[in-house]
């Protein structure tokens, strides 16, 4: 049950086979360390695999070819999404050296080109200048609220870039608390495409945020403050 509902969604089999092993990996891999929860095959497929492309929307990523994957975990959205659009040149980055490893693993295993793996933390590796407003589209599904991750990530998109977050039946609270921050942090116009996974009435949402202009040099702040004091609440 694991193909279905990805040929279902338009993957051609090529795609589908890649898919299937990247599967394969995370669920061999998630019996020495936490990856997922998620471990039935029609639910991964639904819940990762297709959550994860469903974000693609050509219009909106016309001429779209960096794209930088904050907090990227087992490797979501940022496998699939190269599955199935494989021009796209990728840097994933994570917090924790064995899921980078194991992310090296797939690559290799998926035989994967123009994909970068970086193990350190967002709010570092934002400083630098080879990070810093370098990517065409900066993802993330991480769990945390919209106005953290736009902290997170923002500085890393280009200007004229975008920002990409999925969420879940909260988005629009969400939003509405981030939207100082998103300004502050140089972010632009929002747009809300609500989704609807295949077999699944959970109301979900891709919340695109255009990168107006650049964000200012004493953001990302410390992961402490980051947490502790929202932006844009007099500050």
């Amino acid at each position: 049950m694991f193909r279905e509902p990805l040929a279902e969604f338009g993957l051609d089999a090529a795609q589908i086979d890649l898919c299937e092993k990247f599967y394969r990996l995370v669920i061999e891999q998630n019996r020495v360390m936490n990856l997922t929860a998620i471990t039935e095959p029609q639910e991964f497929a639904i819940k990762h695999i297709i959550d994860s492309v469903i974000a693609w929307d050509e219009k909106i990523f016309q001429g779209v070819e960096t794209l930088a994957d904050i907090g990227t975990g087992a490797g979501f959205p940022a496998i699939p999404l190269k599955i199935f659009r494989p021009h796209l040149k990728l840097c994933l980055i994570d917090s924790l050296a064995k899921r980078t490893e194991f992310l090296k693993k797939v690559v290799e295993a998926l035989e994967l080109d123009n994909v970068k793996i970086f193990h350190g933390r967002a709010e570092e590796l934002s400083k630098q200048k080879n990070f810093r407003e370098q990517f065409d589209v900066v993802t993330s599904r991480a769990v945390a609220r919209l106005n953290i991750l736009a902290e997170y990530c923002l500085p890393f998109a280009k200007v004229g870039g975008k920002f990409v977050a999925w969420k879940g039946k909260v988005f629009q609270e969400e939003l509405d608390e981030a939207r100082a921050a998103i300004k502050i942090l140089g972010g632009g116009e929002i747009l809300i495409r609500e989704i609807k996974l295949p077999l699944l009435d959970e109301k979900r949402a891709v919340i695109y945020i255009e990168k107006k202009k650049s964000t200012p040099e004493k953001y990302p702040r410390r992961e402490s403050l980051i947490r502790k004091i929202k932006l844009g609440m007099g500050n």
